[in-house]
C-alpha cells in the first residue's frame, strides 16, 4: 500500500490532470453513443413517417380523382399544377385539369340552381351528362392539339386576347373587363386564365378543322361558284348542293346581337342583297355564309348556308372505333346503378 501511494506521490501534476481528463472523458462516452444512436433513430422514424403521410396523401388525392371522380377546387388547383392524365387519345395525354374546366363551366349555375329547381335524381343525372361531355371534349381538343403541332398551327397569345375582348361584347354590350370576369366566375366557375385556356382551345381546333376538312373546303368553294353564277340565290344552291349544306331563314326580323354562330352581327353589316364572304361560326363548327333580306337599326332579316366541318368528328370516330382512346376515370350513369 505505502508502494502504491508513493509512485503516486512519484507521479507529476501534469501527469495527474492527464489521468483525470481521461476518467472523465471515459464517463462522458458512456452516455454520449447512447445519445447518437436515440438522434438516427429520431431521423429515421421522422422520414418514415414522413413517406407514409405522403403516400396517404397522394392515394387520396388518387382515389378522389381516379375511382370517386371528384371535382372540387383543392383537386381542380392540384391538377393545374401536377400535369395529372384522365385518358390518353392517340398517344397523346389528356390534361384532368381540361375535364375539370370544361366540367365546371357546365355544372356550376346547375348546382347553384339545384335547390330550387331540380330534384336530387335530375341533378345527378345532369352532372352525369355534363361529365360524360366534359370528358368527351377535352379528348377532342387534345387530339386538336397533337394534329396543330402535326401540321405547325399555331395560336397565338394576341389571338386568344383577341377572342377574349370580343367575347366582352358578345350581345352587344360593352362590358368591362372586370365586369366579365365577374360574369365568367358567377356563371361558369373559372378564372381568367382557365377560360382563356378554353378559348386558345377552341381556336385550334377550328384552325385544325379549316385546314384538314378538305369535304368543306371544296364545298366552300363550290357554294362560292353558284352564288356567283345565281346571283346570290341561296335557295338555288341549297338545290343544287343538298345534304352537303345546311340552308336556313329566319322568317322575319331577329335581333342584331342574337347569338346564332355570329350570322346576325354579320347579316347587320350589309345592305339588303348582299351577301358575306366565307367566314367560320363562333364556335369553330363549320362556314358560314349570310344574305341580309331586310334590316332595321337594331334587327335582321336574313337566310343562310352552313358548310359543317365534318372530317375531325371521322377522325375521332376511328380513334375509338380503334381502341386508340384509353379513359382513366370511369363515369357511371345514375339510371344504371342498382
Amino acid at each position: 500500500m505505502n508502494l502504491l501511494k508513493k509512485k503516486d506521490s512519484q507521479k507529476t501534476e501534469q501527469e495527474r490532470v492527464a489521468e483525470r481528463r481521461e476518467e472523465v472523458l471515459a464517463t462522458g462516452r458512456k452516455f454520449k453513443y447512447p445519445l447518437q444512436w436515440t438522434k438516427h433513430r429520431i431521423v429515421i422514424n421522422t422520414i418514415l413517417i414522413s413517406i407514409v403521410v405522403i403516400a396517404v396523401i397522394l392515394t387520396g388525392i388518387w382515389l378522389a380523382l381516379y375511382r370517386f371522380n371528384m371535382t372540387d377546387d383543392l383537386l381542380f388547383r392540384i391538377t393545374k399544377v401536377v400535369p395529372l392524365s384522365v385518358a390518353v387519345v392517340d398517344s397523346e395525354d389528356v390534361r384532368f385539369s381540361d375535364y375539370i374546366t370544361f366540367y365546371r363551366s357546365s355544372i356550376t349555375s346547375i348546382e347553384r340552381q339545384s335547390g330550387s329547381q331540380f330534384d336530387e335524381s335530375s341533378a345527378e343525372q345532369l352532372k352525369f351528362e355534363y361529365k360524360r361531355s366534359a370528358l368527351t371534349e377535352s379528348e377532342d381538343y387534345t387530339y386538336a392539339v397533337k394534329l396543330a403541332k402535326e401540321k405547325g398551327i399555331e395560336v397565338t397569345d394576341d389571338e386568344v386576347s383577341a377572342e377574349f375582348e370580343r367575347h366582352l361584347k358578345i350581345g352587344g354590350i360593352d362590358r368591362s373587363e372586370e365586369a366579365f370576369i365577374k360574369i365568367i366566375e358567377d356563371n361558369f366557375g373559372l378564372s381568367k386564365d382557365e377560360y382563356e385556356r378554353m378559348l386558345y382551345l377552341t381556336l385550334v381546333k377550328a384552325k385544325v378543322e379549316k385546314a384538314i376538312d378538305s369535304f368543306a373546303n371544296e364545298t366552300a368553294n363550290k357554294v362560292e361558284s353558284l352564288l356567283s353564277e345565281s346571283g346570290n340565290d341561296y335557295v338555288a344552291v341549297a338545290e343544287t348542293l343538298g345534304e352537303s349544306i345546311i340552308y336556313e331563314e329566319t322568317g322575319g326580323l331577329v335581333d342584331s346581337k342574337n347569338l346564332d354562330g355570329g350570322r346576325a352581327s354579320e347579316a347587320m353589316k350589309l345592305e339588303p342583297g348582299q351577301s358575306s364572304g366565307k367566314f367560320v361560326s363562333m364556335n369553330g363548327d363549320g362556314y358560314y355564309y349570310v344574305k341580309l333580306i331586310n334590316k332595321t337599326d337594331t334587327q335582321v332579316d336574313f337566310v343562310s348556308i352552313k358548310i359543317p366541318f365534318t372530317e375531325f368528328d371521322k377522325r375521332m370516330d376511328e380513334l375509338r372505333n380503334n381502341g386508340k382512346i384509353t379513359e382513366h376515370i370511369t363515369i357511371p350513369d345514375p339510371t344504371t346503378e342498382q
